[in-house]
């Protein structure tokens, strides 16, 4: 049964690898056996990250990418499945958001974040699954979403609006790439301590609350992100498709929201 979890053989792009949710799953990835290829925009924090996963024996790349460069996605997926022989695992982490009440986002910030958590997604699935299907190769995505495409809470409505993209756009191209052997899942990672969360666990009367109204009694980490990519990425998973599964330590089971 175990080898059902294994990814040896396979090849993983993460985007927003660099560190984070990213890296959590990177790490347990190349722990499965899987190579794996970082990309995120700062080239320091990626070399960090490879020398750090360098110790799990894999094939470990590093290619810095604005993924907010949409246009430019299709080179980039073709410039890295050349290099690596093809990429059989992706996996849609980078990611970002704007906080602060919806009535104040500018066009601008508005129109940035939908580019980087949604149309980045779309066009990287795009180009992954056109040299899948090409090849007729199976291949897997797993995206990240977030307990937010379930939930609200006040200041993060355009991060909500694209993480309920997310799970929606993951039910439909599963739905239109099954016939291809392509699955596509989704992971919804609850209150994760992280870089992009870190405004929220330094204050300690939020990171109290968070923990208190979280069935499982605390904030998650990258490694609980991780280990759940592991087997959607992995032969055990490959009666799953459409899905976002949740890592919240029960948090939208208990109370659906947090304010």
């Amino acid at each position: 049964m175990m080898e059902k979890f294994r990814l040896d053989g396979q090849t993983a792009l993460v985007t927003g690898g660099s560190r984070g949710i990213g890296l959590g799953i990177a790490l347990a990835m190349a722990e499965a056996g899987a190579d794996i290829v970082l990309a995120a925009r700062d080239a320091a924090t990626l070399e960090q990250a490879r020398r750090g996963l360098a110790t799990t024996g894999r094939n470990i790349r590093v290619t810095p990418f604005d993924m907010r460069r949409v246009e430019d996605i299709p080179a980039f997926y073709e410039r890295i499945a050349v290099e690596t022989g093809g990429i059989d695992l992706l996996v849609n982490n980078a990611g970002g958001i704007v906080r602060g009440a919806a009535e104040t986002i500018s066009p601008q910030d508005l129109q940035s974040i939908l580019e980087l958590n949604l149309s980045a997604v779309f066009a990287l699935s795009q180009a992954f699954a056109r040299a899948h299907i090409q090849s007729a190769t199976p291949g897997k995505i797993i995206n990240v979403s977030s307990v937010m495409a379930e939930t609200a809470r006040s200041g993060a409505a355009a991060y909500a609006m694209t993480k309920g993209g997310i799970r929606q756009l993951t039910k439909a191209l599963a739905v239109e790439w099954a016939p291809h052997r392509i699955h596509v899942n989704a992971i919804g990672p609850g209150f994760t301590r992280t870089d992009l969360t870190r405004a929220l666990w330094s204050d300690p009367a939020f990171a109290q609350t968070v923990a208190r109204r979280t069935p499982l009694g605390r904030w998650g980490t990258p490694e609980d992100i991780g280990a759940a990519a592991v087997f959607l990425a992995a032969p055990a998973s490959d009666y799953i498709t459409g899905q976002t599964l949740y890592v919240d330590g029960g948090l939208i089971s208990s109370m659906g929201g947090l304010e």
